[in-house]
């Protein structure tokens, strides 16, 4: 396909013409989660987001790898540097060592993507595994006189670097207005102003988790890891680096400075955020304590839940809106989503029992070609995945009117109507048949033997005009959940859930 792929840049604040450093290869980083908690679903925005990225660029042809970093230190309680270590927090409170709690929740991220379709990433490198990397990374930006030490802490030297460079590029905030919002943060005593953040952190006392340094025992700073690896597994300049939108400041902003202080330039073409999940209004997240796990979703067990959604009911819920627009968490927009994806999965159903026209047919190879058109036009202008599933719902309109023999496909249409759902729905959307598994198939299929046998006992009794048992059969299977059409060659059925 010979066709430009814009994207959104942050940086830049419009969307430009995607044109890789090293083309065919594609490197990008993205920001994974700090595994104190099981992930929820405003973790699951940008894993699903990223996932249709990496999807979409290795169909163009590109050669991607993808880095999504697992952040097991340094996150502390609050972005001014001070607080407990998140992770050891809940190993404190548990009573396990620190690691115990990263593992566990590690695997437990790496379940709920599965479940949601997601593929894994190229690498997954940790904060631990790469401490070497972090502390080179200070001992650069302190030789180039953008950091100081403070009682064995380092600070990033703000406003050294703004007399050279522009701290808040990203964000659009200045240096001003970055001091303003951080003046009532607490710690601000061992740094020159407040704007400052830490690269190196020394240990009190009781902290557990902890190495050894130039200047003292202590930790990275929470900034430092992606810096560091992202630069180790991609090089000093690539191609894409993204996250959700609630880490372009503090976290994107510092790195950017983090990179420009050590080498010079920057390290990140392309800034590409997701924007947040709400929960009647407000930003689902940890610290605001109004979030829902994965794991709860797909089990129903929370207060807010009506009931248990699937992965890929959670996963299609994401994908129809655009990964720049928020989205608004609720019960009904789960099940409007849930409707939605058994329409796609009905229609790839039907379509393997459509039949091609031998004579001449209304839907040829020309409507197909343009629908899978409109998917590209689409997925190129930033990725547009709600127009993507428009198009899909139109390609199942089309199956569903064949099958009711509304209109008639020719051979090579239906190959390649065949072809193109398969495409879009299950290898760049990522979607998938729930309940796939041999003993549900098994009993599904018993089920709708039982369904057919009613039906057909309905078909004998219409024949002998016993219109009684005839309604009686249709409205018990209407009040069931059942969906009963009359068509020339019988009947066909379909359970609404």
């Amino acid at each position: 396909m010979e066709q430009a792929l814009y994207v959104y840049n942050t940086l830049t604040r419009q969307k430009e013409v995607f044109k890789p450093l090293h083309a065919p290869h594609v490197g990008m980083y993205v920001c994974g989660p700090t595994v104190y908690g099981d992930a929820h679903l405003g973790h699951a925005r940008p894993a699903i987001t990223f996932d249709i990225i990496f999807r979409f660029l290795k169909h163009l042809g590109y050669k991607v790898r993808y880095v999504r970093n697992i952040t097991d230190v340094g996150h502390l309680e609050h972005d001014a540097d001070e607080g407990e270590d998140k992770i050891a927090k809940k190993a404190r409170l548990e009573e396990l060592e620190p690691m115990e709690v990263a593992q566990y929740y590690t695997n437990r991220f790496h379940d709920a993507m599965a479940a949601l379709g997601c593929l894994p990433p190229s690498i997954e490198p940790h904060a631990t595994g790469h401490i070497i990397e972090q502390i080179q990374l200070v001992k650069e930006i302190l030789a180039n006189g953008f950091a100081y030490e403070s009682n064995g802490s380092i600070y990033f030297d703000v406003e050294a670097y703004n007399k050279e460079h522009q701290y808040g590029i990203l964000s659009g905030r200045s240096l001003e207005n970055t001091k303003d919002a951080s003046r009532e943060l607490a710690g601000v005593g061992e740094k020159k102003n407040q704007a400052d953040f830490a690269l190196w952190k020394a240990a009190q006392p009781e902290h557990i988790m902890r190495w050894p340094s130039p200047w003292s025992d202590g930790f990275p700073g929470w900034h430092c890891e992606c810096t560091a690896m992202g630069r180790k597994y991609l090089g000093s300049h690539f191609d894409i680096h993204g996250g959700g939108m609630d880490l372009v400041f503090p976290h994107h902003e510092c790195e950017i400075a983090q990179a420009v202080a050590s080498q010079g330039d920057p390290m990140v073409k392309y800034w590409i955020h997701n924007n947040m999940i709400t929960i009647n209004g407000q930003k689902m997240g940890k610290s605001l304590g109004n979030f829902i796990t994965l794991p709860q979703f797909f089990s129903g067990d929370h207060p807010q839940l009506e009931r248990a959604y699937s992965p890929m009911t959670i996963r299609f819920f994401i994908l129809q809106a655009h990964y720049r627009s928020t989205v608004d968490f609720s019960n009904e927009a789960l099940q409007a989503a849930e409707k939605g994806l058994e329409r796609l999965m009905d229609a790839w159903k039907t379509l393997g029992q459509i039949t091609p026209s031998n004579g001449q047919a209304t839907i040829g190879a020309a409507t197909v070609a343009e629908l899978e058109q409109h998917c590209y036009d689409a997925m190129c202008d930033d990725f547009n995945t709600p127009i993507v599933i428009s198009n899909l719902f139109e390609a199942s309109r089309i199956i569903n009117s064949i099958a009711d023999k509304k209109e008639t496909i020719s051979a090579e249409a239906l190959e390649a109507l065949r072809k193109f759902f398969s495409l879009w729905v299950f290898d760049l959307l990522g979607l998938k048949a729930t309940n796939t598994d041999g003993a549900n198939e098994a009993r599904e299929e018993a089920f709708g033997h039982v369904v057919d046998m009613l039906l057909e006992q309905r078909m004998k009794a219409k024949q002998n005009k016993d219109w009684a048992t005839s309604d009686l059969i249709r409205d018990q299977l209407t009040a069931l959940g059942f969906e009963v059409k009359d068509t020339k060659d019988g009947f066909t059925w379909k359970l609404n859930k």
